[in-house]
């Protein structure tokens, strides 16, 4: 079983728009957690990778408070360190979304929800994501 799983995204044109790299970002979380659950393994840690214009890269690990393949959790950790790169002007050219210290999905004790909400989330997700991907594929 791997030790980590790694998704990625490269931008047309590099990219100032913030809230474009945070769809990015938000499109590999969705991407992670399904690789993850698929293969039946939660990560106990993300680490993000911002590629910019020219040579510069900057990358940056956290631990998620307990292992999990939810995509709440996942996107939680991820927009937090999206959020720790501060980034003002940079001219971003990909991103690059790692699960590490991945454990069996069997070991990882399994969140019970008392929050309709939160689950229907990901139904929703899935269901909005569906017209993006058709309509990229049709470009």
């Amino acid at each position: 079983m791997p030790a980590s799983a790694t998704v990625r995204y490269t931008f047309a044109r590099h990219t100032l728009d913030g809230a474009q790299a945070r769809a990015a970002l938000l499109e590999l979380v969705v991407r992670l957690g399904r690789l993850l659950r698929r293969r039946g393994q939660a990560p106990q840690a993300l680490t993000l990778s911002l590629t910019f214009a020219g040579t510069a890269r900057w990358e940056k690990s956290r631990r998620l408070s307990e292992p999990s393949a939810h995509d709440d959790d996942l996107r939680t950790v991820a927009y937090q360190l999206m959020d720790a790169a501060g980034l003002q002007r940079g001219r971003l050219t990909g991103l690059a979304l790692r699960g590490d210290d991945l454990l069996d999905a069997d070991t990882v004790p399994q969140q019970i929800s008392f929050d309709p909400s939160r689950e229907a989330r990901g139904l929703v997700a899935s269901q909005l994501r569906q017209p993006i991907l058709i309509k990229r594929s049709g470009s």
